[in-house]
């Protein structure tokens, strides 16, 4: 999979060398490119927002320098994404989906937003990842990326420990434990250390079940569904 994203703020996304993601990205098994929209403003100041029409508070990130920046990256196979609280909230399903594209182009808003005619032009989905505002797109552009990321074939060890995470089959994950099988005086569950993998499947699904009903029962009516 390839990544392209645009971003005012480049330096924000660092965190992506590191872990998981960044093995990743030196084993080739991801592409992450992120572009610096301010390297395509005609400014000489390299100003990229402006005032809205109408009026009102804040500043409008101008189409000029993001149109040229997208038409750098985009592809006839990309698939072009802006991240807004007006987008669809980003879940599972969602990331699974975006999982099999070829090719992203992630556009990371600031201020007051984008130009509504780079929408209209360019961008075939908006996503959020909350009902909740940001100060920019590069958050929810490094969940995306590392959500789609760990789903590409290689990049995690074991790549049948995604079908068992939460939210998985509508349910979230069962508690986890490790060595030691005591600890400060806290045991680890008898039925985990009996052997018995028939047992321990039940209990687990006993235990998602328990808590996807007491924490999230609006994913067992998705289940349902």
């Amino acid at each position: 999979m390839k990544i392209d994203v645009l971003s005012l703020f480049p330096n924000s996304f660092v965190p992506l060398e590191e872990s998981i993601i960044g093995r990743a990205r030196e084993s080739n098994k991801i592409e992450l490119k992120i572009t610096n929209i301010r390297d395509f403003s005609k400014d000489k100041h390299k100003k990229c927002d402006d005032t809205p029409y109408g009026g009102g508070e804040g500043m409008v990130m101008t189409p000029q320098p993001l149109w040229d920046a997208i038409k750098s990256v985009q592809k006839k196979n990309s698939y072009t994404i802006y991240f807004s609280p007006k987008g669809q909230v980003l879940d599972q399903k969602k990331v699974e989906e975006l999982a099999k594209k070829k090719h992203l182009v992630l556009i990371c808003g600031h201020y007051e937003g984008i130009d509504q005619r780079i929408i209209d032009k360019f961008v075939d989905e908006e996503l959020s990842i909350g009902d909740y505002i940001l100060t920019g797109g590069e958050l929810p552009a490094m969940v995306l990326i590392d959500s789609v990321s760990r789903l590409q074939k290689g990049v995690l060890h074991n790549e049948n420990s995604s079908q068992n995470e939460t939210f998985a089959n509508n349910l979230l994950e069962f508690p986890q434990y490790t060595k030691p099988a005591e600890f400060n005086g806290l045991k680890v569950p008898e039925i985990l250390l009996s052997g018995n993998h028939q047992e321990i499947d039940k209990w687990r699904l006993e235990q998602s079940l328990m808590l996807t009903k007491e924490r999230r029962p609006d994913l067992l009516k998705k289940k349902k569904e």
